[in-house]
């Protein structure tokens, strides 16, 4: 299976303000005197147009509850028709006016079934459980463009009045306003405070970001999703980090696997990674606190995963890399080495489609059923009660003394093989350490800042090691009427790794020396 090659996501900012029913749009145009140049906006009337909406979700409504939504929507005049994935919404910054974020991706399909494109996009919260049609809405809008300075649109202020149906019934209605940005136009998000004061003048509430499809179905669909990270305090019993610990990765792995899917952003595979990364090295941190046959099972199972992420991962960081580097070739060299590029891109794609193709699979679905288990009831032992003040700082000295033990086993001369056991020992001292803040504060946050210092420096040591070892292979059998130039591009780059490498083993023990340094360690058991 490949990633999703067509549909895209687009990016929707938006503010949304209740409004009672009696609400009459302001004229918009006219501003106040004092109000500056600002108060005088061009708006354009885009008329109305009535909207049906079907929206499907799982009969417990995962999907709704985790800020999603899977609808199916046609407009009256012909318009619009098909069905659209809304990802979860991302709380914006600079004050209320402030637009909130979320991804739209679009998909053609016939009215009464989901595409399997669509289907697939919301498995991480649906986690293959049937979706079935929960609502239909009809919703009135009366749009206006709000216009910026060279005449394009800037905002889209929709009035909206959404009934909620059944059958030929209206249950339930309500009305509220949406005021959107419009896609790369700045002048928009200068105006969007202006446009929101003078609804909140005229009547209307307070920014909203409720969902129409939570407020349409109520209490049920504003409860709290599957996977929530609760707050652990030092007196909590140890178990309350365990499944924080767990929650957090369970959400982050999940929050990016709509990426993994669609492809196109490298930071999606990067963090779905990182997630089964942590979960894995958080389970064995805290190995006493769980069932051991339980641990032993979810962490084979996150390897899996990790390594079906790993090799799309790991061209994307090499390919970071040598382009970066390439780019610091003289012409012709860079030039000669765009055939190397050209191959591990290619690469990439197929290590694209088999991570992709990994989400499709039961065992998957299956890892994420355990995950969210145990993010709200973990298998916790006896120990787990124990205060968390008293257990987690014991806890997190064991993965220090392993980092310490693979240090004094690397010894001064250490070369690439046991530096990388060393950085991956600081990388579950520091997982292990930010697992603790809540309860160990700015003691167990200033280790693992410390001890990431370690990290970076032995990391650029082994990019460098795999990027001298990928350029050997490829540099291999080169055939071709370039292939003399393209050998002896990478050769120059080949010369660059072993220099990044030489750097990395000559600077790694002063990050050693600070992290270890006695007041940073006090605090552990």
């Amino acid at each position: 299976m490949k990633p999703m090659g067509s549909p895209q996501k687009v990016a929707e900012d938006e503010v949304k303000l209740g409004a009672p029913a009696a609400f009459v749009l302001p004229d918009l145009e006219a501003g106040e005197a004092g109000d500056g140049a600002a108060a005088a906006l061009s708006v354009v009337d885009r008329g109305e147009r009535t909207l049906t909406a079907t929206y499907w979700d799982t009969p417990d409504l995962r999907l709704t509850r985790a800020g999603l939504s899977l609808r199916h929507r046609s407009a009256g005049d012909g318009s619009e028709r098909g069905w659209t994935v809304k990802l979860p919404v991302a709380a914006g910054r600079g004050g209320d006016s402030a637009p909130l974020s979320r991804s739209e991706v679009a998909f053609p399909g016939p009215d009464d079934t989901p595409p399997a494109e669509a289907v697939a996009l919301v498995t991480a919260t649906s986690r293959g459980r049937p979706l079935e049609p929960v609502a239909r809405l009809v919703t009135r809008r009366s749009r206006r463009h709000v216009l910026d300075s060279d005449g394009r649109v800037a905002l889209e202020v929709s009035d909206d009045e959404v009934s909620l149906m059944d059958g030929d019934e209206v249950a339930a209605s309500f009305r509220e306003i949406e005021v959107e940005l419009a896609p790369g136009d700045n002048a928009g998000v200068d105006l969007l405070p202006l446009v929101v004061e003078r609804l909140r003048e005229a009547g209307a509430g307070p920014p909203d970001p409720t969902p129409k499809i939570a407020r349409a179905l109520g209490p049920r669909a504003l409860g709290p999703p599957d996977v929530e990270v609760g707050e652990v305090r030092p007196k909590d019993p140890a178990g309350a980090v365990v499944k924080a610990a767990i929650a957090a990765g369970t959400r982050r792995l999940v929050a990016h696997d709509p990426g993994v899917r669609l492809g196109g952003d490298d930071e999606d595979v990067h963090q779905a990674r990182v997630a089964t990364r942590r979960l894995r090295s958080d389970l064995a941190t805290f190995r006493p606190l769980l069932d051991r046959g339980w641990v032993a099972d979810v962490r084979a199972e996150l390897g899996w995963l990790a390594g079906e992420l790993g090799a799309a991962r790991d061209a994307d960081v090499l390919l970071d890399r040598l382009r970066r580097q390439t780019a610091e070739l003289g012409r012709a060299d860079g030039a000669a080495a765009a055939a190397l590029l050209h191959t591990l891109e290619e690469e990439r794609e197929r290590a694209g489609a088999r991570a992709a193709a990994a989400l499709s699979t039961s065992r998957y679905v299956a890892l994420l059923d355990q995950l969210v288990a145990a993010s709200q009831m973990p298998p916790l032992t006896a120990e787990a009660e124990e205060r968390a003040a008293d257990v987690v700082p014991r806890l997190v000295g064991k993965a220090w003394r392993h980092l310490a033990g693979a240090v004094d086993e690397a010894g001064d001369d250490a070369e690439t093989e046991p530096l990388h056991e060393v950085r991956k020992k600081a990388k579950r001292c520091r997982y292990a350490c930010e697992a603790a803040i809540e309860v160990c504060g700015k003691d167990a946050k200033q280790l693992a800042s410390a001890v990431a210092g370690i990290q970076e420096v032995l990391g650029e040591l082994q990019d460098a090691a795999v990027a001298e070892v990928w350029l050997r292979s490829r540099a291999i059998g080169l055939t071709g009427p370039n292939a003399a130039g393209t050998a002896f591009s990478a050769g120059l780059l080949t010369a660059v790794q072993q220099r990044a490498a030489g750097e990395a083993i000559r600077g790694w023990r002063a990050a050693w020396e600070a992290a270890s340094a006695k007041k940073l360690r006090r605090w552990l058991a």
